[in-house]
Formats: C-alpha cells, sequence, structure tokens
C-alpha cells in the first residue's frame, strides 16, 4: 500500500510551482509576528510558530530527502530530535509540552533551513519523477496546509493570553455582515433514508488515508439545519443557565466544565454589559449572526440536548456536504474569523467553522494503516477522538473536500470549532 493515495493536480500548474507557493504561504503568515512572537507556546496542545515553520520543514527532509537521495546529509542533523512530532520510527523526540523553550536556533536559523529543504526538493524533481517520490511531495504540501491551520489557531491562544489583547494580523479583509433577522439554525432540510458510498474514490484526487477506503453505509432518516449555531444562538443558552444545568452535560463534559470553569465559548471577553470576541484581529465586539465557535464537542453536545435535537453523524454532514460546492470563508480570504451566513441558500457546509458531529474518529472499513513511519499519521490517533467535519475560516480551501475528516479530543476547544443541529425523524 502506497504511503499516499492520490492523482495529481491535473491543472497545468507544475507540482514544484506548487510546491513553492505552499511553502511560501507559511512565511506571508508569520510576516507580521516577531521573533519573540513566534517563540510563545501558551499550552501543552499548541506550538510556537516557529517550531512549525521548523517541523514542516522537517518532513520533507525527513520523509523525501533522506529516502530518495543516496547519502543524504542533514545540514542540521540535530534537528531531527528537536523537531520530530510523534513518529516513533524516526527516533527519539524533544516532550511537545516543552516546544517553547527551544530558543535556539534562532528564527534566522530555520529559515535558513527552510531553504535548503527546499533548494534540495527543487533540484531531486528535476531529476526524478518517480510516482513514490510525488506521492511524498503531495502529502508534504497537504501535511504544511495543517500546519499553517494550527499556526494560526496556536498563536491566536497565545495572543489570548496577553492582557493587551494584540492584533496578529493587520487583516485587509473584513468578515460580511448579515441581517439580525437572518438565522438558519432553526430551519431544518430533510434528507431521506438509503444507503450510500463515503468515502474518497481512489481514482479522483489526493486524501489523507483515513478518508478511505470507499465503503457502503445506511442512513436513516434525518433532518440538518440550514445553517450554523450563531454566537446569538448561544448567547441564550449562557443566559438560560446552560453551563449550570448538568442535565444538559454529559458525565465527562460536565467534569471539565466544573474542573475548568467554563460560562462561555473560549474567546469571549465581558466589559460591563457589552460581550466582545477575541480573534486574530484583536478584540471585537460579539457579532450575534456569525457562527458560534472555540467550543468543546462536550459544549456542543450539551447545546444539542438544550435545543432538543443532537450532533449530525459524519456520515450525515457528508450526505449534505455532496451536494454544495466547496466555496466559502478559507484561509486565503485572509478575514480569519467565521463570518455570518450571507443568504438564505447558504448553509456554511465548507468553510468559517470546524463541525462537530457524533462520530468517534475510528477506522472505516477495510482500513489498513500504510506501511513505514508515515503510517503514524493518522492511524495510530483513531481512540478517543470526535470527527469533525467542513473546514474553517484558516483552513486553506485548496485542501477542502466533502471526504476530508479531521479529529480532536471532546475537551479541545482552541481550534475554529462550531456545530450544526441534527434531529431524527
Amino acid at each position: 500500500m502506497t504511503v499516499a493515495s492520490y492523482i495529481l493536480d491535473s491543472s497545468n500548474i507544475p507540482l514544484i510551482t506548487r510546491f513553492h507557493a505552499r511553502r511560501q504561504y507559511s512565511l506571508d503568515l508569520a510576516k507580521s509576528l516577531t521573533s519573540e512572537d513566534m517563540q510563545l507556546q501558551s499550552m501543552p496542545d499548541a506550538s510556537p510558530t516557529k517550531w512549525h515553520l521548523a517541523h514542516t520543514t522537517w518532513f520533507f527532509e525527513q520523509f523525501i530527502l533522506h529516502a530518495f537521495i543516496e547519502h543524504y546529509q542533514s545540514p542540521q542533523p540535530q534537528f531531527n530530535y528537536l523537531f520530530n512530532s510523534y513518529y516513533e520510527q524516526k527516533g527519539e523526540r524533544y516532550p511537545r509540552a516543552q516546544r517553547g523553550m527551544i530558543s535556539r536556533p534562532s528564527i534566522e536559523e530555520v529559515y535558513a533551513y527552510r531553504q535548503q529543504v527546499d533548494t534540495s526538493i527543487e533540484r531531486l524533481l528535476t531529476q526524478n519523477s518517480d510516482a513514490e517520490l510525488l506521492s511524498l511531495i503531495e502529502l508534504g504540501m497537504n501535511h504544511e496546509m495543517q500546519h499553517q491551520e494550527l499556526l494560526l489557531t496556536d498563536i491566536l491562544h497565545a495572543f489570548s493570553l496577553n492582557p493587551l489583547y494584540p492584533a496578529a494580523f493587520s487583516l485587509s479583509g473584513q468578515p460580511e455582515r448579515a441581517s439580525a433577522e437572518l438565522s438558519l439554525s432553526e430551519q431544518f432540510v430533510t434528507f431521506e433514508a438509503g444507503l450510500h458510498e463515503f468515502g474518497v474514490d481512489p481514482q479522483t484526487e489526493f486524501y489523507f488515508d483515513c478518508e478511505g477506503p470507499k465503503h457502503k453505509a445506511y442512513v436513516a432518516e434525518f433532518t440538518l439545519a440550514k445553517g450554523l449555531v450563531t454566537n446569538g444562538d448561544w448567547l441564550a443558552f449562557v443566559h438560560a443557565g446552560g453551563y449550570d444545568n448538568p442535565v444538559l452535560w454529559l458525565a465527562d463534559g460536565w467534569a471539565a466544565a466544573q474542573q475548568q470553569g467554563w460560562q462561555h465559548p473560549l474567546y469571549w471577553r465581558k466589559q460591563g454589559d457589552e460581550w466582545f470576541q477575541f480573534t486574530l484581529n484583536g478584540l471585537v465586539p460579539l457579532d450575534l449572526t456569525a457562527p458560534v465557535c472555540h467550543i468543546s464537542y462536550y459544549e456542543a453536545d450539551a447545546y444539542a440536548q438544550w435545543r432538543g435535537c443532537r450532533l449530525p453523524s459524519e456520515y450525515e454532514w457528508e450526505l449534505a456536504a455532496r451536494a454544495q460546492p466547496i466555496a466559502g470563508n478559507f484561509s486565503e480570504n485572509r478575514v480569519f474569523t467565521p463570518s455570518p451566513s450571507r443568504t438564505p441558500d447558504d448553509m456554511q457546509l465548507h468553510g468559517d467553522v470546524w463541525e462537530w458531529t457524533r462520530s468517534p474518529y475510528t477506522p472505516y472499513p477495510g482500513y489498513k494503516v500504510p506501511d513505514g513511519a508515515v503510517g503514524e499519521y493518522n492511524g495510530k490517533f483513531m481512540s478517543g477522538q470526535y470527527v469533525l467535519r467542513g473546514g474553517s475560516c484558516v483552513t486553506p480551501i485548496e485542501q477542502m473536500r466533502a471526504t476530508y475528516r479531521t479529529f480532536f479530543y471532546p475537551h479541545q476547544r482552541w481550534q475554529f470549532m462550531g456545530l450544526r443541529l441534527a434531529k431524527d425523524c
């Protein structure tokens, strides 16, 4: 089994051009940050910007240059220990929770490392067109996209702990505004029962191994909300005492909420009688029409219970998403904040916020872990986590497809996570 299953982009854009553009976007995201900013690690789940820039480079070096260049010598061999994330087969690694302590190498040395590895990749591509090589470069670019998203969510969390509430970016884009009357979270669309195929078609595009193999599953009739739950919807939950009612919560969720003192989404702030939200553009008034985000699975489930609904399964979500174009508020918009629904027909199934599903992150029928160290990419995390679908305002649109599965633990909140309601018929 190959380490990545895909058909190369059928456009006329050369792979090396796409590679350099993707690598440059990481540098573009870091341009407005100081070296001090790039050193911050605000919690064990997050990583410093500098670490993301180095780790994505390490990935290309370890899985491509070492594999395809005979007697390859790394310009920085000690980086294998510092910037390995979780690949046991690649050797020992520096403790994740202490990545913020890696003050050396400097950011200038990391930039030089990126340039050295990129030059080697470009030289390799002029000499070798092996299908496995191209497969791994495609995987590496998609891996970089995931870390571009993490770079943004991690710096947001770090800046949220600064009492000055600094803006990470001077954003040229601005969230669209919607009419206060436009709320689609209480309108539902019915989907008929049936046996359907799910997962990727191996003959169409790149995909992560956890998105396959293609398989059939029966889905009972259900209804799905036309819109995402908004900040205004969530504020009603807060005012109704939703965070103080244990009947609404899963036992583990109630314990987490009590231990962490949850009373609202992660980045909400109340000043006097007014609510604000901390964003990558600083502290801004809470937009009641925008999708709620930065909530845990536990919070999403409690809210659904309060509304007499439930979270959709990932199969239900995928059925609805197939009929929708992949368009919306993604990273390339440079807004980096969830936007309200634009029209009554805009279901916002892609972009803005990742949508929690009630589906545990488990393998599809017939799934096999790829051979080698790259097999550690997804398979070994299929325990104790839940699937989210749809991408967010910090997800690169190039990566989005209806089959894309991301996954997080039910207590985690720092990602751009929101929800959509579903009901049984």
